[in-house]
This record gives structure tokens, C-alpha cells and sequence, in this order.
């Protein structure tokens, strides 16, 4: 049956291959992927790899977007989905991950200090983050092994408390000079598109290790993102305004001037949906979260992924991780075998919503 989630107005990127061919570059036209190498002949889609075409800047997306679509209009060089092997679509080159909910940072912190002030003082002045591990960035798909590590106490196990972060993920194209920051209104200059990211989490051991310095094994042993990349241009009709920040942010975050998006994400775990949260509760915009990034001379890359943080709603139904879901109740982590699937959706340029990808990974059992 034809997705409807993947029509003209959206015709997102991904890298896939034929009964085991090289790799090329495609975009997803409803149940077929559009060859974009074989249609072309432009050597920076005949790659393993978006990597090439993303440096090429937003004239090039702008260009190649209006040629895939009237490739995909024409129905030439439609390779069929069933038909075709789908990769890792980038190579990722740095991996950074912030935590710019605040519905999901205050759950956290009633949870992890219900005596303390739920938020940090910190918080609200800039958007919070951590250096992840690009190596471990795998696609939709990729079986997650259970972590092993040092628990609570110093005692070593595989983890018992294994759970899924809904995150959204942003790929950057166009890099930046050291030493240049980028300032929040040139986001859409360096920032590509976006993709499903679920950043698993092992809360024990990163329970044990976090403090003084944040999270290091308990998230380093798997990050997942979905096959296919949504270039900005195609949510064009998703942009909102974000909820207000209290206090000002500082001039180089752009207060006033904070705008995100409205994707709506679907948690299914064994084939139950358990939670709806939206990305347009957010707190800190993703402009904000690449000025900071920047701001001290940190230079960007061609393939450099960073993620929103989990993303969570006011509600109970729109949390976006087992932790807050369970609150508490230790049942409500992963077992061995459990399969999670986040399901993303915005609004089209043509109207109706969009179906931004799926992000899924089944729990292995603990290596030996």
C-alpha cells in the first residue's frame, strides 16, 4: 500500500543499495526510491554517503530538491522499497546531545532530587549538553546490545534499567571556520534537515557516573537515528513559535526570537503505543542550540549530528522516556527482546502531515 506520509511535498534523503551493489544516494517517493546517482550522474550522490552533497550548501539542496521531485513526478529510476537495502544516510562526525525540555529536565529532577530545586540553576540561562559518541550513531533498524558497566555502589552488571530517549536529531551540512560562532540566524545556512533519534540510556550506570562530569558509558553504547534525513525545506509549514523564556536569554541566543517545530512523535514498545509527546513544547529553539554549540569558537563539520534531548510534554501521555513514564516503577524499563519504535509526523507544503521516519531497535541480550 502507498504511504501517503511520503509524497512530493516531503521526499526526504537516504543512502541505500541493490542486492548487495554500492552505495548511492536516493530520496523516498511514497513506496520507491528515487536513484538520484543513476538519474543524474552527479558524483557527489554516487556515494556511500550524504556527506558530499551536504557540503555543497543550501543552493545545491534547493536545486537538487526541485530536480528529485520532478524525477519523482516522471516515476524514472523508481527502485521499489521492498526491493532495496537502506544505510546509515551520513557519516557522522561529531555527536552532541542537549536537554531542551523543560517538562523532561524538571521530571528528571523530581525524580533524581525530590528533596532539591527540580531544575538547576543553570538551566534556564543556556541549553545544556553533552559530548556523545559518534562511532555508536547507528541506523533504524540495528539490534541494541545490552550495556554493561559499573552500577550504583561500584557493583559490575549488565544494566537493569535500560530505556529509550524520543529525541529529534539535526544534521548539519555546511561546516564553520574555528574560532567563528554561529550566530542563531544562520541556522538554516549550516543545518541541512532533520531525523528520528532515539538516544538509549542506561540509568544505573549513568546514575553512578554522572556527577561531576555527565553522561559517558550510560549513553555512549548505542544512539539511534532513522534512515531517512527530512531536508528543512520540506517542514517549511512546521515552524512555531516556542513557549516564552523566563529569564532573557542572552543576546547570542537570540531572545525573542525562538522558533521550533511542530513534530509529533509516537513511543510504541512491543507494538503499544506509550506516550505522545510533541516537539513543539520545547524549550530552547534548535537555533539556540547551534549558537551555543558555537559560541566558543567550536567549529562545525560536514555531518556533525546533534539531538534536542528527550522530548516531553506537560502532560503524562507526552513523555518521552521510560524514566518519566514509570516514575519510579522499575517494570517499566526494557527487557531483553523488547522492540522500540518512535514514529514522527509534521505538517506538509501540501497539507496534511508528513512522515518523517521511523527510528526502531530490538534489545539483545548482554554480550558475555
Amino acid at each position: 500500500m502507498t504511504d501517503p506520509g511520503f509524497g512530493l511535498d516531503h521526499l526526504p534523503y537516504g543512502v541505500f543499495s541493490v542486492d548487495g551493489g554500492p552505495r548511492r544516494v536516493g530520496v523516498r517517493h511514497e513506496d520507491t526510491v528515487v536513484d538520484l546517482a543513476a538519474a543524474t550522474g552527479r558524483p557527489e550522490l554516487d556515494a556511500p554517503s550524504l556527506n558530499a552533497f551536504l557540503a555543497l550548501g543550501p543552493a545545491v539542496w534547493h536545486e537538487t530538491r526541485s530536480q528529485a521531485r520532478t524525477l519523482a513526478e516522471s516515476g524514472e529510476h523508481a527502485v521499489p522499497l521492498a526491493d532495496v537495502t537502506l544505510h546509515l544516510p551520513f557519516e557522522v562526525a561529531d555527536y552532541v546531545d542537549f536537554y531542551a525540555s523543560e517538562h523532561h529536565a524538571t521530571n528528571v529532577g523530581r525524580i533524581f532530587r525530590p528533596d532539591g530545586d527540580a531544575l538547576l540553576p543553570n538551566w534556564k540561562h543556556l541549553p545544556v549538553g553533552y559530548h556523545g559518541r559518534a562511532g555508536t550513531v547507528v541506523p533504524s533498524g540495528t539490534a541494541v546490545v545490552r550495556p554493561r558497566g559499573q552500577r550504583p555502589g561500584g557493583h559490575f552488571g549488565a544494566s537493569t534499567r535500560l530505556d529509550i530517549e524520543a529525541e529529534l536529531g539535526f544534521v548539519v551540512g555546511v561546516g564553520s571556520a574555528l574560532g567563528t560562532p554561529v550566530p542563531y540566524d544562520a541556522f538554516a545556512d549550516h543545518v541541512f534537515g532533520v531525523v528520528g533519534l532515539n538516544d538509549w540510556s542506561a540509568r544505573d550506570i549513568q546514575a553512578w557516573e554522572y556527577v561531576p562530569l555527565g553522561p559517558f558509558l550510560g549513553k555512549s553504547f548505542a544512539t539511534s537515528v532513522s534512515h531517512w534525513v527530512t531536508p528543512l525545506e520540506a517542514l517549511a509549514e512546521a515552524w512555531v513559535d516556542l513557549p516564552g523564556q523566563d529569564p532573557e536569554p542572552l543576546p547570542y541566543l537570540g531572545p525573542g526570537a525562538t522558533r521550533g517545530l511542530d513534530i509529533d512523535v509516537e513511543v510504541v514498545v512491543n507494538g503499544t503505543v506509550i506516550s505522545r509527546p510533541s516537539y513543539r513544547t520545547m524549550y530552547w529553539s534548535p537555533a539556540q542550540m547551534l549558537a551555543h554549540l558555537t559560541v566558543n569558537g567550536a567549529s562545525l563539520r560536514t555531518g556533525d549530528l546533534y539531538g534536542s534531548g528527550t522530548i516531553s510534554g506537560p502532560e503524562a501521555d507526552q513523555r518521552g522516556s521510560l524514566l518519566e513514564i514509570g516514575w519510579g516503577d522499575e517494570s517499566a524499563f526494557l527487557a531483553d527482546g523488547d522492540e522500540v519504535v518512535l514514529r514522527y509526523t509534521a505538517p506538509g507544503t501540501g497539507g496534511g502531515r508528513i512522515a518523517l521516519g521511523d527510528v526502531s531497535g530490538r534489545i539483545a541480550p548482554a554480550a558475555d
